[in-house]
């Protein structure tokens, strides 16, 4: 390895630890109540350090708020690319929104609930990434209609947005009780999504 890929490869490793890092304090703190003071501490390096890794505490708050989301929409893509039925696609997505809450717990926390703190220049990359999750989910409701798997009049934009506010409730959830099975709950949230309310036809 050169010595340019190896610092590069150093440098990556250590934005990931600042960004760890800032999740943990946002989590905590707040954004408002969090310092770049308390970030440094976290990570154990100096104040002055830090501005290596973030040029203030808005972009680190931004950055935490890109990681939540980057993680599960790269799986996302991954999955709309796969072959399966749109059954066994929709479980999957389902799982893998709820798994982002387990395994990336205090940088979901931190976007939902700390992101509107962020000025609006800096939101619009998130709300490009949200907009995209959104499409490659309501991609695989249209197949379903098209493959006649799915109700031919169902209305996939209002079905995509729904399993989202549904997925997202329920991962808040699973960080409020860690007794709660994550398949379990995905298993349900899939049965609600393709079954609702109806009795078995």
């Amino acid at each position: 390895m050169t010595t340019s890929r190896a610092t590069s490869t150093r440098y990556q490793q250590q934005h990931q630890r600042a960004i760890a890092a800032a999740a943990s304090v946002f989590a905590k703190k707040g954004f408002h109540g969090a310092t770049t003071q308390d970030i440094a501490n976290e990570m154990g390096i100096q104040q002055g350090s830090l501005y290596y890794y973030f040029d203030s505490k808005e972009a680190a708050l931004e950055e935490v708020c890109l990681f939540a989301l980057r993680d599960y929409l790269s799986r996302m893509e991954v999955l709309a690319t796969q072959p399966g039925s749109i059954t066994n696609k929709l479980g999957k997505a389902i799982q893998s929104h709820l798994a982002s809450y387990r395994t990336h717990h205090e940088a979901m926390k931190v976007h939902n609930e700390q992101r509107l703190y962020l000025a609006d220049t800096r939101r619009e990359q998130l709300k490009t990434l949200g907009s995209r999750y959104r499409e490659l989910l309501e991609q695989l409701f249209s197949a379903g209609v098209k493959d006649g798997s799915l109700n031919p009049q169902l209305d996939c934009r209002f079905s995509a947005r729904s399993l989202i506010g549904l997925c997202n409730y329920w991962g808040v959830m699973l960080l409020r009780d860690t007794r709660l099975d994550i398949e379990d709950i995905g298993a349900r949230c899939l049965e609600l999504t393709l079954q609702g309310s109806l009795p078995p036809g």
